[in-house]
Parts: C-alpha cells; structure tokens; sequence
C-alpha cells in the first residue's frame, strides 16, 4: 500500500531557511547527495503546493542540473487554485483539497506519494491525519536570528513514532517518524 510521506529539511530549531543559509544550510556532503539521488530513483508520487512549484520552476537556467530535471520530468501533483497552468512536463494541476485527494492518490500510485519542502501541505496533511510519515532531514545548526520558514510554529500537540534514524556525513539526521495520534497527556 502507498503511504503518504513529507520530507523536508530543517534546522534543529525547525527553520526550512535562513537569511544567509545556502541550499542544505551549507552542509551538503556525499552521504546526503547519494540519500536524495537514492530517493529520487525510488518510484513516487510527488505533490507540491503553489509556492513550491513556483520557487522551483522559476529557477535561472544555470541552477538547474541533472536533479531539477528529474524533477521537472517526474510525476507530479501541484496543488493550487489560483495557478492557470503547470509548465513541467511531468506535471498535472489539481485544483482540488488536497486533504481530499490524498486517499485517491495513494490509490492509484505505483509506489509512495511524497511531498518534498512544501511547509503548509505537510502541515495540512499531518493536521487532518493524512500523513504515514514525517521524515526530518535535520541539519546542525540554529538559525534563530536569520530563520525563515519555521514548520512547527503552527502545529498543535501531535505524537510521533520514531521508525528509524540515520546519520549522514556525521552531522545531519534523518529522523523517520509515523504520526501516532495525541500526545500521551492528552489523554
């Protein structure tokens, strides 16, 4: 059965970005490049949101390598109301919830439906339940001052059920966690 997964890439104190912050936050290394190539190989289902797909498809043509157009060429959902049109070639626009779309989309899919970096639809997915799981590239660093786009700030109180936990060039960690319902003083 597919699950629906969020991957997304954080400072420890849960920023997507900094002011100042270069892609991984500066801490690329082999061992994380060939985790996102292994990825990237793996049959998915990728969804996205507007401000994602616009982010990523506007970027200059010297950004982008051999990753992006995979990316552009891969299945992919974007989730929007207000676009008119998608220009990848493995894109489809939805303009539909996509809290309501998950469980078709599972359905369908070959493999996994991922959403990568896109901050409000794991939000949304995980608030309504509809997240299997919560994978959390987690780099060392605090980017209190200059952070942008932080993840957790507009959550409630949610359980997380650790599945597995990888380190990469011995400085970032993988966290795989499995939404498991109210916290245990909720109760």
């Amino acid at each position: 059965m597919s699950e629906m997964v969020a991957d997304l890439f954080l400072s420890v104190d849960g920023f997507a970005a900094g002011s100042r912050s270069p892609g991984y936050f500066g801490y690329g290394g082999p061992e994380l490049e060939r985790w996102i190539q292994d990825e990237m190989e793996r049959g998915y289902l990728s969804v996205m949101g507007r401000r994602t797909y616009e982010l990523l498809s506007s970027l200059p043509e010297e950004a982008r390598d051999e990753s992006w157009e995979r990316m552009a060429h891969a299945p992919t959902v974007v989730f929007s109301r207000t676009l008119n049109d998608v220009s990848w070639p493995g894109a489809t626009l939805n303009r539909n919830d996509v809290v309501d779309e998950v469980p078709a989309l599972k359905a369908r899919s070959a493999g996994d439906v991922r959403t990568i970096g896109s901050l409000s639809l794991a939000r949304r997915l995980l608030v309504a339940g509809r997240l299997d799981r919560l994978r959390l590239m987690v780099f060392p660093l605090i980017v209190g001052e200059t952070g942008r786009e932080p993840f957790f700030a507009q959550l409630g109180d949610v359980a997380l059920e650790l599945v597995s936990e990888t380190v990469l060039d011995g400085r970032v960690v993988l966290l795989d966690y499995r939404p498991a319902g109210a916290p245990p003083y909720a109760s």
